[in-house]
């Protein structure tokens, strides 16, 4: 019986063996890990709260003349401008690209490389978006069809050099930038009207130059609670940002020096720039977008293989997109960046 019973399990062994095989390994379908490029730069342990350990930067999109301006859009894209190609684009996050506006700076037959075209871009309370133009000297708005509206483009009657960055406070005025740089021979351009590079503030159609002493005024930024505006200086004999207290007019006062990297031999000058929600500045500048805490601190850099020009947060806040001459770059941060305004 014995015998009979092991010939029977052997028998039936192998007629399961022959009818069934060993289930395959289950397929690795998870994601591939992101492609990065440039480096992550860690000088203090505070930017491991800021940015996950896996952090990388990865290239979104390229092959254009010089990004700036990126602004994130609710239908999930980011619009940003080609200052000298005279454009303004956007991309999808799959890196999918459209043109928006052809001669969005304005027309001109200024030679090819000019800094000519659109620079910073921002969203308005009604959902329009504002335009900063370099040829038409002006700060446009563009409704849903993209049809321009002249918002600002003179002061005291003289038009603007060239506004180039701008930020809402949550009194509704605007601030903005304008230093010389869509005026072929800045400084010394025939067609310069106001003498001095200044940052403005417009409330209620009332129009005030609340800084005139600076000489290349470009990026700027409030600090969370608003009691601090940050403007970058684009001058190569004096790479800075600085600092000023808010006064409750809306005026500004005890400008200070936030940051210098004027030594720095990198590519690269302070441009645009963008605050989180725990008040650390994104600065770009030499060979990479600068991070400081809220005392000024040099914490780390990104640095995308590109000079950076301008960054902007994705709808998420822990999306930072950058712009750097020829290419849109992004990062993923722990923390969160501010929300704008509107």
């Amino acid at each position: 019986m014995k015998t009979a019973t092991l010939a029977s399990a052997t028998l039936a062994l192998a007629l399961l063996s022959g009818c069934s095989k060993a289930p395959a390994p289950a397929a690795d379908t998870a994601p591939a890990a992101p492609k990065g490029v440039g480096s992550i730069v860690r000088l203090d342990p505070a930017m491991d709260t800021l940015f996950p350990k896996d952090a990388v930067i990865e290239k979104v999109g390229g092959g254009f003349g010089f990004t700036e301006g990126p602004l994130w859009r609710p239908e999930g894209q980011l619009w940003f401008s080609d200052v000298t190609g005279n454009l303004v684009r956007s991309i999808t996050p799959t890196g999918e690209v459209k043109v928006l506006i052809e001669k969005a700076g304005g027309e001109t037959n200024a030679p090819v490389g000019s800094f000519i075209g659109p620079n910073a871009m921002i969203a308005t309370k009604d959902g329009l978006v504002l335009l900063c133009q370099h040829t038409n000297r002006r700060i446009v708005s563009l409704d849903k069809d993209l049809k321009q509206t002249v918002l600002v483009d003179k002061f005291e009657g003289k038009k603007f050099n060239s506004p180039n960055d701008l930020v809402y406070k949550s009194d509704g005025s605007l601030y903005f930038t304008d230093p010389p740089y869509g005026l072929l021979k800045q400084d010394e351009d025939p067609a310069k009207e106001i003498k001095f590079n200044g940052v403005f503030r417009l409330k209620d159609g009332k129009l005030t130059a609340i800084i005139k002493d600076l000489t290349r005024p470009n990026g700027i930024a409030f600090s969370p609670d608003e009691k601090v505006l940050y403007i970058s200086v684009s001058d190569e004999k004096k790479k800075v940002w600085m600092r000023y207290d808010v006064k409750e007019d809306g005026t500004v006062a005890n400008g200070a020096v936030f940051a210098d990297v004027t030594a720095e031999t990198e590519a690269g000058l302070p441009d645009g720039m963008k605050v989180d929600s725990l008040g650390n500045v994104y600065g770009t500048g030499p060979g990479g977008v600068w991070v400081f805490n809220p005392q000024g601190k040099h914490i780390g850099t990104i640095k995308p293989g590109e000079t950076p020009a301008n960054v902007a947060w994705a709808d998420d806040l822990k999306t930072m997109y950058i712009t750097a001459t020829t290419g849109v770059y992004r990062v993923k941060l722990s923390v969160a960046g501010e929300k704008a305004l509107y």
